[in-house]
């Protein structure tokens, strides 16, 4: 496309050949225009009317752009014996043609103008601003002309007979075929710019931080993300499994302290003065206690273990001197003994607790 000169494309793109000029169409609009003045000149030169009309730009039917008014193009058509009707006029929907059983439409957004046209048993896009002609099926030209009225184009439908040209004679006996859409003109070009523009840091470094489309992470992540999360739970699980069992200990520690101090103290001695008494009492002082305790016991055992038969001697004779059995208690004993009454403490302790 030439400049903004997209009404000239229309026409000749519609008709199939080069059959108007920039020339031409301005001397379309020029009479026009001329047309126009003097009927505002018949309510007089001097009126407010026409004197703001002549204050306007030069001309409303084409501008210094290229643009061409749809009185230039509907002019244009009649040479030809063609027609403008417009496509959503009550005129034209009170007829119910199917838009497949015209022959071509023109579209108009704003200074744009292009044509739709059926060649042979086909339609096409025949848009200046595409690199080519763009095929539009029987099933979609019906949507396809509803989207450009949503998109705000005014469309004409062309009433008459078009010349005959080569391309409509071809297409008569063979049907085409388009794999991809053509491009905007202009489209692939700046594609291939963007391609040579060297890539910034901060482009790089978005694409390294983002090295995946947004489709999301693949399986393979996914699963050890899963599996991740799965470990984490059971380590929690864990440490709440470690610390009811430290609590279970500590209070069973606590227990097991109050049941010997209980045993140590005087009988006289009331319980609950017991239990202020051991809730102030320090960890070093629990120690020496607990250690005076089994010192007694160890003590009366070896009283008990003591008979006046201690002073006879044994027998000459024996090799190796039999182990007494009244005789001292080694360590690892004495240790045992005191865990058992340890022990027996905790259930007496917790007997009493259940018959209260």
């Amino acid at each position: 496309q030439e400049g903004s000169l997209c009404a000239q494309h229309c026409l000749n793109n519609l008709l199939q050949g080069e059959y108007f000029s920039p020339v031409e169409l301005s001397s379309i609009a020029q009479q026009l225009d001329e047309e126009e003045r003097m009927r505002m000149a018949e309510g007089g030169v001097s009126s407010e009317e026409y004197r703001t009309f002549l204050q306007q730009q030069p001309s409303v039917n084409m501008d210094d752009s290229g643009f061409f008014s749809i009185q230039v193009i509907s002019n244009a058509l009649k040479v030809w014996g063609l027609e403008l009707i417009l496509f959503n006029s009550p005129e034209y929907q009170r007829l119910g043609i199917d838009p497949i059983n015209e022959k071509s439409f023109i579209c108009n957004y704003k200074e744009h103008w292009f044509t739709v046209r059926k060649l042979g048993k086909q339609w096409f896009n025949l848009n200046s601003l595409l690199m080519g002609p763009e095929l539009i099926s029987d099933t979609y030209l019906a949507l396809f002309l509803a989207q450009l009225q949503q998109e705000g184009y005014s469309i004409f439908v062309v009433k008459g007979d078009l010349p005959d040209c080569e391309a409509d004679q071809l297409l008569q006996m063979i049907r085409v075929q388009q794999m991809q859409r053509p491009k905007l003109i202009g489209e692939e070009a700046a594609q291939s710019r963007d391609q040579r523009l060297p890539r910034s840091d901060v482009d790089q470094a978005i694409e390294a931080s983002h090295p995946f489309d947004g489709t999301g992470m693949l399986d393979e992540d996914e699963e050890n993300f899963q599996r991740a999360l799965a470990l984490s739970r059971q380590e929690i699980d864990m440490e709440d499994e470690e610390a009811d069992l430290r609590r279970a200990i500590q209070l069973s520690m606590q227990g097991s302290r109050r049941s010997e101090l209980s045993g140590s103290l005087p009988q006289n001695v009331p319980q609950s003065s017991h239990s202020s008494q051991t809730d102030s009492l320090s960890s070093e002082e629990l120690r020496r206690r607990r250690q005076a305790y089994f010192e007694k016991q160890q003590q009366q055992l070896q009283q008990q273990d003591q008979t006046p038969n201690q002073q006879e001697k044994a027998p000459l004779s024996s090799s190796t001197p039999e182990a007494c059995p009244g005789g001292d208690m080694s360590e690892e004993d004495m240790l045992q003994a005191a865990m058992n009454m340890s022990l027996e403490s905790v259930r007496n302790h917790l007997n009493s607790e259940e018959e209260k």
